[in-house]
């Protein structure tokens, strides 16, 4: 998934706006058209108090340790317990560095207490169904399958309680299909939830509701989003949402003007860089993203995306096919548009 903090280079338009009023500070929702002051947004937010996270890779992981720091009671599921360890290993080095830059090098026993009652708020389990019993939010992080989302779904709707929002953190799936496997009552609670990677680091959390979200169900969310310190941007579900959206057909053009022989990668690199400020160059960021990932994404938009289909913006890249057929899937196999040594 495109789910990076430096794939941050272009920024998502927020889906609230600010209103100052008699001193005390308004939201807009976009997705709503109603205004909510900051109390009625910490109101929302209260009535959730146990999260469940799907998924303890890298954005479950994340997501669960940004909700535990912000002192919600967390459980994190996964199929067996060797991945949960792994999960619960990444948070605390994460933590580690989070507790090094607040309390200084020197604070070992503060660092180890901050470390320790962050993970204190986080369980584990595998057992799904029992875990989101008494859930008022679940959030699926876990691979990229519609077919696999949509059993897990199926299966957690039946175990949730009614009030639970259910929230796909996917970044290119439709979350109108991914609905489909609850009913139609279930879901006006349903919605997106699009964090980014490194999430800990990352301030955006795409909104993405469907036709069937209901307005509390948008309300609650963006509270929530705003509880845990990120920043919302509300949008309707539609391919790649806002980032993504705006992000692939850069990258994919980037790889036609290589293609055309307009420039090298490395020149094409260094002038958004140096031409429009851009923190990284599209292939170097293509090589961070992972090929394989924007191939997955750009081929399933052509194929079937809404509005998107047949679109030759999208169509096959024989210079991305051919690198990912050959295993250079950029930074994560040492070798994408670029090298990478191992350090």
């Amino acid at each position: 998934m495109i789910s990076t903090g430096r794939a941050s280079a272009l920024s998502a338009c927020s889906g609230l706006k600010h209103w100052q009023h008699n001193g005390a500070t308004r939201r807009f929702s976009s997705s709503s058209g109603a205004w909510m002051t900051q109390q009625q947004q910490t109101a929302a937010a209260a009535d959730i108090s146990r999260v469940t996270i799907i998924g303890s890779g890298q954005m479950g992981s994340g997501i669960a340790q940004v909700a535990a720091t912000k002192k919600y009671n967390v459980t994190l599921v996964d199929v067996n317990q060797e991945a949960l360890d792994r999960g619960k290993a990444y948070m605390a080095k994460s933590l580690a560095r989070v507790a090094r830059k607040k309390f200084g090098e020197e604070a070992q026993q503060e660092q180890r207490e901050f470390v320790d009652d962050v993970l204190g708020r986080v369980t584990l389990s595998t057992k799904p169904s029992e875990a989101v019993a008494s859930t008022d939010l679940v959030v699926e992080a876990i691979v990229e399958n519609i077919a696999v989302k949509q059993k897990v779904f199926g299966e957690l709707a039946k175990a949730a309680p009614e009030h639970a929002i259910l929230a796909s953190n996917t970044s290119s799936l439709p979350i109108t299909q991914i609905a489909e496997a609850v009913d139609s009552a279930r879901r006006r609670s349903f919605i997106g939830l699009h964090f980014f990677n490194p999430v800990p680091q990352m301030k955006l959390v795409e909104v993405v509701r469907t036709d069937a979200s209901d307005e509390q169900t948008v309300a609650r969310a963006v509270a929530f989003v705003k509880s845990i310190g990120k920043e919302p941007a509300v949008c309707k579900d539609t391919p790649g949402f806002i980032v993504n959206r705006l992000l692939l057909p850069y990258m994919v053009e980037s790889i036609r003007l290589l293609e055309r022989g307009v420039a090298s990668a490395r020149d094409i690199d260094t002038a958004m860089k140096l031409g429009a400020g851009y923190p990284m160059g599209p292939f170097e960021l293509c090589d961070y993203v992972g090929l394989d990932t924007i191939k997955f994404i750009v081929d399933g938009w052509y194929k079937e995306g809404a509005g998107l289909q047949g679109d030759k913006t999208f169509a096959p890249s024989k210079t991305l096919d051919d690198l990912v057929s050959s295993g250079r899937l950029g930074v994560k196999t040492g070798k994408g548009f670029y090298d990478y040594p191992k350090k």
